[in-house]
């Protein structure tokens, strides 16, 4: 079920709202997803409002530069992030949210990161679901950071 949300950073300077359905929630097993414990809730970028930290908001990128792996320059969390299967997209942090238990979290979906390409491939053949010709995880960034406040 859908739910709009608020969610942030550990020191508070990055905070978000969102619309996400914690019946979706999945994990990844690709190395960065394993090393930051992120459980993903995917969510669209039109439901999704950076209310602050637009300043302190960094983005770390590796192999293809597609997913902007975002966190804040001063705690280093990481609340959401663009992510490479679905650049068009946003993937909120669970763990981030506003009065969640982690450890009460249970993912009922799985990315097999660590073989990317035959998951994705799998992901769009089960779903239907292909990135639209052009998305890029910088261009999806962008809108956020242009629609927040300073």
């Amino acid at each position: 079920m859908l739910e709009t949300r608020e969610g942030g950073c550990h020191c508070g300077r990055v905070r978000f709202r969102a619309e996400v359905d914690l019946d979706l929630l999945s994990s990844c097993s690709c190395s960065i997803c394993t090393k930051k414990g992120i459980l993903h809730l995917g969510t669209d970028p039109a439901t999704f409002q950076l209310l602050r930290g637009k300043n302190v908001l960094k983005a770390y990128t590796f192999g293809t530069g597609v997913a902007q792996h975002t966190f804040c320059a001063h705690c280093g969390m990481h609340a959401f992030y663009i992510p490479r299967a679905q650049p068009h997209r946003i993937s909120v942090n669970a763990r981030c949210l506003d009065d969640i238990d982690g450890t009460s979290l249970t993912p009922k979906r799985f990315f097999d990161g660590r073989h990317w390409e035959d998951a994705q491939r799998r992901r769009i053949a089960e779903t239907g679901q292909a990135p639209p010709p052009g998305a890029h995880g910088a261009k999806t960034l962008q809108a956020i950071l242009d629609r927040a406040p300073e």
